[in-house]
This record gives structure tokens, sequence and C-alpha cells, in this order.
């Protein structure tokens, strides 16, 4: 391994370990297997453990049931299992199966069962860290289950789309259940106090039957959703952190509006005007999951609109 390692230019580490995850029983190594199992691997969202394992979540729940701590579960089962590794949990897993949505592989009222029995989880800041930037933030875990299935119009998703040098900005909004996109132009910054009016602008050209929710990340632009929500009318919620498939329906959209504004693109140099066209364009575009419906006639029969640019038989 050493010799190899010379060779490759690396550390015998980094040779001992891609040996030890991907070799053969009988201690045979091929690249193309190699390469598989770490693509197998490097998938996300990955399967939660709990999720997975219906005899390892039925012995954390009762322990959980009995006040046992996640620390106290991670030791008591190495006790008990001391040969079984499939009979393994961190604390950290037990408490996103509690607590993030994505990951809820765990009854949420045994959140109760904690020592906290908070119904949210409050992370304590470690040395270096910053406070979080938005105050009073609604988790994701809080929507309305209404949202989840996209059986109602009205629940949006949104995010930044950063521009070139990271001077510029426009911001995307994308209807869950109908994928009918609006863009927002940020002429003057993508700072809070810039974003929030603009946003707020945005959502109020929505009647009230599509002003139901909207969901972001966690980036510092939306330190202001309360403005939004009062300006509005829409209740603000943030996505679990590093969990974009939350946002999955703007993330998709986020892409197709690269085949208009590829990485790099200053933003500067696009209008309100430029960016509806573009929204219309892509909202006149049939879908797959529509039954290749377009996103512009889904809202109008949902709602009884009329879309911004109607075509001939729509």
């Amino acid at each position: 391994m050493r010799c190899i390692a010379r060779r490759l230019g690396r550390s015998p580490a980094t040779i001992s370990r891609e040996l030890r995850r991907n070799a053969d029983r009988d201690g045979g190594y091929r690249a193309t297997t190699a390469h598989a199992l770490a693509y197998g691997r490097a998938g996300r969202p990955k399967p939660a453990r709990l999720a997975t394992n219906a005899r390892l979540r039925a012995k954390v729940q009762e322990y959980l049931q009995q006040h046992y701590s996640p620390e106290q579960i991670t030791g008591r089962l190495r006790v008990e299992f001391p040969d079984d590794p499939e009979m393994r949990v961190s604390p950290e897993t037990i408490y996103q199966a509690l607590y993030v949505q994505s990951r809820g592989a765990l009854r949420r009222d045994l959140a109760k069962c904690l020592r906290t029995g908070r119904s949210l989880r409050q992370p304590g800041r470690r040395a270096g860290q910053r406070k979080n930037r938005i105050p009073d933030m609604i988790n994701i875990a809080q929507r309305p289950a209404e949202a989840t299935d996209r059986a109602v119009p009205g629940h949006w998703e949104g995010d930044l789309m950063i521009g070139k040098r990271n001077a510029s900005a426009i911001a995307t909004l994308v209807e869950r259940t109908t994928g009918y996109a609006m863009l927002v132009a940020l002429p003057e910054g993508y700072k809070p106090e810039q974003v929030a009016p603009a946003l707020a602008t945005k959502i109020q050209t929505l009647p009230d039957a599509l002003r139901r929710t909207l969901t972001w990340d966690q980036g510092p632009e939306m330190r202001d959703w309360k403005q939004i929500r009062i300006a509005s009318g829409i209740e603000v919620y943030f996505c679990d952190p590093h969990a974009p498939w939350q946002r999955g329906t703007n993330e998709n959209t986020n892409g197709l509006l690269r085949q208009y504004f590829p990485k790099g693109f200053d933003f500067t140099t696009v209008t309100e005007a430029d960016l509806d066209k573009v929204a219309d364009e892509l909202n006149d575009r049939p879908r797959k999951r529509l039954a290749f419906y377009k996103p512009s006639e889904r809202i109008a029969e949902l709602c009884g609109l009329t879309p911004r640019h109607p075509k001939e038989g729509v």
C-alpha cells in the first residue's frame, strides 16, 4: 500500500481506506466495482437508518418511551447487541428522526419523552458560529400537510439565483401544485431590506386563494420575513439546513432557468419586463408531471384565473 501511495502521490491511509471500503471478500480490488460502490454511497438524500430497520426503530422507540436520552440509547444498544452492527445508531440520527421532516422515521410525539420535551429542536451554538440571523423562523415541519401532498394550490417555494461574482441576483417563486413560476427583479441588490419588499410586492399580485405558504431556505436574505407575511398575508416557513430536496420544485425550476440565465450571468442587465417574459415562456411549456398540460393552464383551471398571455384554445 505504501508503494502504491508513493506512485499515486497519496497518503498510505487513503489507499488503506479505499481498499477497506471497496475490496471484495477475497481481498481483490476492481476499479469498476469500487466506482459503482462509491456512486451508490454518494446518492442524496440517503434513506434514514431508522426508516429502513424496523427492529432497530422499535427498540429505539421503546427506550424513548422509557425516557432514555439518545446518548443512553446508543450506549445501551452496544451493551445489548455487542455483535450486531445492524443494531447501532448514533444520538444525532435519533434526534434527526424526531425533529427533521425528511428524516422523520420516529413518531413526532416521542420528542416529548426527551428531557427538554420540545416539539422543535433548538441546537446549541458552537464557539465561533454566528447566531441565527433569521429571528423566530418557523420550521418546515410546522407547514400544513396540504402543502406536502400538492392537492391544494397556493403553496410556493422560493430561492435566489445569484449572478456574476455574487454581485447581483433575482428571486424565483414556484407554485408546488402547478409548477407556475414568477421571477422577481432585485436591481438594488439582495440584502434583507431589498428582498422583503420586492417579494411582498410580487406576492400581492396574486389572488388571496394563491397566498397560502412560502417555503425558503435559511439564507440571510430572509431576515425580514415577517414583513413579507404582514404585507402579503402569506405564511413563511424555512427548510432544514442543507436540505435542498425540501424545495425540490424550486430547485428543478432554477435548473430550467439556467437555459436563459447561465451561471455567471449579470442580473443587473435584466428588467422586470424581461423576467416576466421568461416566466411566461416557462409557464407556457407543457410538463410531463401535469400530463403535458401547461402550468398556466393548470393554475387557471384550479383557481379560475386567466393566464397572463393566453393562447388560442386555452
